[in-house]
């Protein structure tokens, strides 16, 4: 059961969900060389590493055509402002460049003034720009959103117009990923029925926090559910965290499924 879990494998599990991210405004070339270096552990690898779009490329040719570690990038960033058009160039770009999942802001602002069709228009039009094989996950803004009806609608119709993944936030604003939020997102994942993933983002440092999340995770679906096709962490620092847990190589169930 995952309440009973050891940390050295709620460790194990997170470094296996985990999306290693560098979206800082000052992020370079050298610090994209660090986080692919990083993203692989004597211990594993990180499912993925999320970066700025102009360093796609560039972590393609580090990480090669065929890495275990995938590589996501953000479109509608952070502002979820951008048009529509400007945004599925965005996504063309980097899928061309290689990446292999897109994190879509929505239009959450247009959202709150009562525009659902806003953000309908905007997640089918990069759902349609991805090839089947790359994941489309859906960043909410929940922390903005703040309203459980607003979380619940915004997570029913991303899945309804067909993201893979729906994510709490940025990690920009005030209020990132919480528990609250995780907890409406789960179960709007449940109702509908379909196999959609979620991912925290933004306030999670340790394996305490992921513990915390795998465990709501594990309780509203099931205790093998997380892994790494349907729950990812976006954070920054966990993975140090993750690293001073002694010799955190012991998975739980799902760990390694992707």
């Amino acid at each position: 059961m995952m309440l009973e879990a050891s940390n050295r494998q709620i460790a194990a599990l997170s470094l296996s969900l985990l999306d290693l991210t560098d979206l800082t405004d000052d992020c370079t070339p050298a610090a994209i060389e660090k986080l692919c270096a990083s993203a692989r552990t004597p211990q594993g690898h990180t499912a993925a590493i999320c970066i700025w779009p102009r360093f796609v490329a560039q972590a393609r040719s580090i990480l090669g055509p065929h890495s275990a570690v995938k590589i996501a990038t953000v479109v509608n960033f952070p502002s979820g402002d951008l048009p529509v058009e400007t945004v599925v160039e965005e996504t063309r770009q980097a899928i061309a460049d290689g990446a292999d999942e897109i994190d879509l802001v929505i239009p959450y602002r247009a959202f709150l003034a009562g525009d659902e069709l806003a953000v309908r228009t905007m997640i089918s039009a990069v759902r349609q720009a991805c090839p089947a094989a790359v994941l489309l996950k859906t960043i909410l803004e929940t922390g903005e959103l703040k309203d459980r009806d607003l979380i619940r609608s915004a997570s029913h119709i991303a899945i309804q117009e067909g993201a893979d993944f729906i994510k709490t936030s940025t990690g920009k604003v005030a209020v990132n990923a919480t528990l609250e939020a995780a907890d409406i997102m789960l179960t709007c994942i449940r109702e509908s029925g379909r196999k959609v993933g979620f991912k925290p983002a933004g306030g999670v440092h340790t394996v305490g926090d992921a513990r915390m999340y795998l465990n709501l995770a594990a309780t509203i679906h099931s205790p093998d559910w997380p892994m790494p096709s349907t729950f990812r962490f976006g954070a920054s620092g966990l993975l140090g965290d993750i690293q001073s847990v002694p010799e955190a190589r012991e998975p739980v169930a799902g760990a390694t499924a992707y």
